[in-house]
């Protein structure tokens, strides 16, 4: 398609890189961010800018961050023996969303897929089973989108700590089989996770 600029050609080059954005909606936006004074374009991409150069990850739980320690972390009246273990970010935005949970949170960076060649040394475990033995932990809270591959980190995880005297526990399964938690509803996140369910490892004899 011939576009009357390159420039606007180069927008929409790089708008439709986004996750879910076609040629089609990039376009749309560059359009409107063209109708936009200057100042709030120039706004949109100071932030963009700042949030690809200034964001950190959290020290201690690998969330975003400003600081290099999250605003969670150091909040004092956050429950610190209880940890929440997500696969990234946006589930920790969602889990806070619900307001039912006041603990802590670790960030994995994703879960175990063999298939993909993803194995426990490329996400942020050994880090989490040294806040286990650390910091107190009497619980730890899984909350995994439901998979085949969030159960099986789930389990590999329960087996390292399940040692050190910690309770185990999931969300409940009140979100479908296949959904992601950033799009599940508030409603069923709060439930899931206020009745979460112990994990009972096996037994061999």
């Amino acid at each position: 398609m011939e576009y009357p600029s390159k420039i606007i050609e180069k927008a929409i080059q790089e708008l439709s890189g986004l996750p879910g954005i076609g040629r089609k909606t990039a376009l749309r936006l560059a359009l409107h961010i063209l109708k936009q004074t200057e100042e709030k374009a120039t706004s949109l991409g100071e932030a963009i800018i700042s949030l690809r150069k200034d964001i950190k990850y959290c020290q201690n739980c690998y969330n975003i961050s400003d600081s290099d320690i999250c605003n969670i972390c150091s909040n004092m009246r956050r429950d610190k023996e209880i940890l929440c273990v997500v696969e990234d970010t946006k589930d920790v935005i969602a889990l806070e969303g619900t307001h039912q949970f006041n603990g802590m949170y670790h960030v994995l960076g994703g879960v175990i897929n063999p298939m993909m060649g993803i194995g426990p040394s490329q996400l942020n475990i050994d880090s989490l089973i040294e806040r286990t033995q650390k910091e107190g932990i009497k619980e730890v809270i899984f909350a995994f989108s439901a998979s085949i591959e969030g159960d099986t980190t789930a389990f590999y995880i329960a087996k390292k700590i399940t040692p050190f005297g910690v309770r185990v526990s999931s969300i409940a399964r009140g979100i479908p089989m296949g959904l992601d938690l950033e799009y599940t509803d508030e409603i069923t996140l709060g439930r899931s996770l206020l009745n979460r369910t112990i994990i009972s490892l096996p037994t061999y004899e």
